[in-house]
């Protein structure tokens, strides 16, 4: 084993293990697959260690593998504390906030600490990537992002909650639905209507699936998307209901486009919007900013 270690070469094996394959990384870093194989090799060779098992879907880590992506991890971790005491120093004029978010959240956020804390920080960059709940959970744990919002996630001992609040999954109907001046509708009713919902990777669709399980009873849309604005238009469109927490609809519950209605179930009463960090991490000024933000003036959180 050599007494040093190149950290160039660690990226390329991090993007491999990160997009699955040889090829997806080269991709990622734009070069060639046999550059990224080549670093790889390097690093190997440099570590005398093997870090990735290659079969025919891709590759992934060993346990050595393992130990190497956790200590570049931690190094952009130590980056990014950097970063941030410098924003401190200049007084939050330049720097980047990344948030990994349910497209549920999308305009909630947007309406509100969005627009403040692009007046107050101009200077500060927000990236914002949507996501399903698996993405933001995914993400949220690799370090890929600082703040996750994710709607009613499984437990995951890497993240912690710095802010929920109780979010009930709402049929949400058109302004022709019969049953628009019901406030409430029992799961038996919800399943004679046609459904448009998200994928299996939504924390929505997965409750769905929850509670098809407890009662034994079918919830098979008929339209499965990875988009709310489909949910929205379908719904709007007459073709039907779908089923999603109300702040995801505010906008459309304010203009009477929409209309949301109870449904009696404990899993979908229960259900809880959440805003997650990677267990550990130290977040930055900025983004110390915008959760404070997003806490207050959010109406998911509030």
């Amino acid at each position: 084993m050599s007494d040093t270690l190149t950290d160039s070469r660690i990226v390329y094996f991090y993007e491999a293990v990160r997009c699955g394959t040889i090829r997806a990384a080269a991709d990622w870093l734009d070069v060639a697959p046999s550059a990224v194989s080549r670093q790889i090799g390097l690093l190997e060779k440099e570590l005398d260690a093997t870090l990735v098992e290659r079969h025919a879907r891709g590759v992934t880590p060993t346990e050595a593998g393992r130990c190497v992506i956790e200590y570049f991890r931690e190094q952009l971790a130590h980056r990014d504390d950097l970063i941030s005491r410098l924003q401190e120093l200049r007084g939050l004029k330049t720097g980047e906030v990344s948030l990994v978010l349910g497209e549920g959240f999308v305009s909630d956020l947007l309406a509100g600490p969005m627009q403040q804390f692009c007046r107050q920080f101009p200077g500060i960059r927000v990236n914002l990537d949507v996501g399903s709940t698996n993405d933001v959970i995914r993400k949220i744990s690799n370090d890929e992002g600082e703040i996750g919002l994710v709607y009613n996630p499984p437990a995951e001992p890497k993240l912690v909650s710095r802010a929920s609040k109780r979010q009930p999954m709402m049929a949400i109907v058109g302004p022709d639905f019969p049953r628009r001046s019901h406030k409430v509708l029992t799961v038996q009713q919800l399943a004679t209507y046609p459904l448009a919902a998200t994928h299996p990777s939504y924390g929505t669709r997965q409750m769905m699936e929850a509670v098809e399980y407890a009662e034994r009873v079918r919830l098979t849309p008929i339209v499965t998307t990875n988009s709310f604005a489909i949910l929205k238009e379908f719904v709007k469109s007459g073709l039907g209901i779908s089923v999603m927490p109300a702040f995801a609809v505010t906008a459309e519950l304010q203009a009477k486009e929409l209309f949301a209605i109870e449904i009696a179930h404990p899993i979908l009463e229960n259900a809880e919007a959440h805003m997650v960090t990677r267990v550990g991490r130290k977040l930055s000024v900025a983004a110390n900013k915008m959760l404070q933000m997003m806490t207050g003036q959010m109406r998911a959180f509030r």
